[in-house]
């Protein structure tokens, strides 16, 4: 059993991250707060734990909805790794994660810079889609967020980009447009981390592919530099 102290200390830790999400979602300043460590936090100390765990989750009310837990895909040994917002139809049905048309185009991305989809990580801020596509709510947030940390404190990237508006400004704490954001890093629990544009707006919106691009360029250097220290 946990000490008294240390039960309330995750109690205040817990309802100051959901203050911050609340505001962050409703368009108020988010608090300034340091993303904290989950190295205890629930899923065991592997990578095939913590999807175990993942995979039971019934800690907010998209498990009465999902079809399928999205977890995650790729190298457990990966350099890079991309986080989305949530998962969507295609990824619901099939339980992996960026399986769409946007998908594909982030497969095309990822092998511009020679790399495949084997060779790095693919996860969402959310594991389970929320019904018809909305935004997910602070409270989902909230469950979420941690198991994310967690497969990034057990991959330990050396980068981690951002895809879109939503997994920018939620990893970041930032009110910032995504137009602000990307291409520019930050670091993130041990790792850079790039925001950039999301794959399913470039289908929309074909013309910015070109900024996408030039933060795969910023990308590809950084683990270059990276891998030679």
């Amino acid at each position: 059993m946990k000490p008294v102290n240390e039960e309330l200390k995750e109690i205040v830790d817990s309802v100051k991250k959901y203050i911050e999400i609340e505001k962050l979602a409703t368009g108020t300043d988010a608090l300034a707060l340091t993303p904290r460590s989950v190295s205890g936090a629930r899923g065991g100390n592997t990578l095939e734990d913590l999807r175990k765990r993942v995979l039971s989750c019934a800690g907010c009310e998209l498990c009465q909805t999902r079809t399928n837990v999205v977890f995650g895909s790729g190298s457990a040994r990966a350099k890079l790794m991309f986080v989305g917002e949530a998962p969507g139809m295609q990824e619901d049905l099939q339980g992996l994660p960026f399986v769409g048309r946007a998908g594909q185009l982030l497969t095309k991305i990822i092998e511009s810079i020679g790399l495949k989809r084997e060779d790095v990580y693919i996860a969402n801020v959310l594991k389970c889609r929320p019904p018809e596509n909305r935004n997910p709510l602070p409270t989902e947030i909230l469950t979420c967020e941690e198991y994310l940390i967690k497969q990034i404190e057990l991959i330990r990237p050396r980068v981690i980009c951002a895809l879109g508006k939503f997994a920018a400004q939620t990893l970041l704490r930032s009110q910032e447009t995504i137009s602000r954001l990307r291409g520019n890093f930050y670091d993130y629990h041990g790792a850079k981390l790039i925001p950039t544009f999301h794959p399913a707006y470039l289908l929309r919106n074909p013309n910015d592919k070109r900024f996408v691009w030039e933060d795969m360029k910023k990308i590809r250097k950084e683990l270059t530099k990276r891998h030679a220290v």
